[in-house]
């Protein structure tokens, strides 16, 4: 019983924890950021992004696990929240009025908490119908889901409130949009991941299946008809599938949490974004 018992905690050992998850995650989010910020320059190899692609995939399977495990959603979903409103405010600020926005016209769209903080209520939306609060699950699943539309309705047809909604609503009321890190397929991949959390194996091969199909199939299929098009770019520009490899690191978690961290985790990816847009700055201004 005893070397049973030493060997399931020896196999439970292995692999990654949580927070190795996490730091492999923000390292390789480093990378693509480095890339997506400071690729004017140049110098910075496509390698940079094409790893980076690993990252958001790992990011939503440590959320699933942060979600389903804290003793907290509230609290969790608030410090979320709070991040994505911040960003947000100054996403809007930049890309309606301007501010701090690089000479050559660019400025960070980067939204993963937004994708996070929707995610979430999703998550807590799917618990509560498999408890059988139907209404109040059906409403947190299909708001989030739906905020896009209800926004362009509203923008469309009551013009009055366009300036409103703009400063007002896209940064206190977390909506999917274009951008890569908070569009439909992200918010997709992190609903599937959770849908599938009981079993780790199922929920990564649904994972891959999903992205594949929207990164190298869909994609593939919308981008076959461009002129000059070779699918040999399907390994060189439209890489986005790529993600489909942090099935890897997935299959190695071991259901550990790991060694915290979490302040850190929450306040670097501000951070970093910042400190790379600022020294972007410096750069561009050096190199004009």
């Amino acid at each position: 019983m005893e070397a049973t018992a030493l060997t399931a905690r020896a196999e439970t050992e292995r692999g990654l924890s949580g927070t190795g998850l996490k730091w492999m995650a923000l390292i390789l989010m480093v990378l693509d950021h480095i890339h997506y910020i400071l690729g004017f320059t140049g110098v910075i190899p496509e390698v940079f992004s094409m790893l980076g692609r690993l990252s958001a995939p790992l990011f939503l399977f440590c959320l699933v696990e942060g979600f389903s495990k804290t003793r907290n959603r509230k609290k969790y979903f608030f410090k979320v929240y709070l991040i994505s409103v911040g960003m947000s405010a100054l996403l809007v600020a930049m890309n309606v009025f301007g501010l701090l926005r690089r000479p050559d016209g660019f400025y960070p769209m980067n939204g993963m908490m937004t994708a996070f903080a929707i995610l979430m209520v999703i998550y807590q939306g799917i618990d509560w119908l498999g408890q059988k609060r139907i209404v109040r699950g059906l409403l947190a699943v299909a708001l989030p889901l739906a905020c896009p539309f209800l926004f362009t309705a509203l923008m469309t047809h009551v013009p009055v409130l366009r300036q409103p909604l703009v400063v007002g609503w896209l940064p206190l009321i977390p909506t999917w949009n274009t951008n890569a890190d908070a569009c439909l397929p992200v918010i997709i991949e992190g609903i599937v991941l959770y849908l599938f959390r009981k079993n780790k194996h199922r929920q990564v091969a649904a994972f891959v299946v999903v992205d594949l199909l929207y990164y190298l199939v869909f994609t593939g299929f919308m981008v076959s008809s461009m002129p000059g098009f070779h699918w040999t770019q399907m390994f060189t520009m439209y890489y986005e599938w790529y993600g489909a490899l942090a099935a890897i690191p997935m299959l190695l978690y071991n259901g550990k949490r790991g060694g915290g961290h979490k302040a850190f985790f929450y306040l670097f990816y501000p951070a970093h974004i910042y400190i790379l847009y600022a020294l972007s700055w410096g750069i561009y201004f050096l190199m004009n």
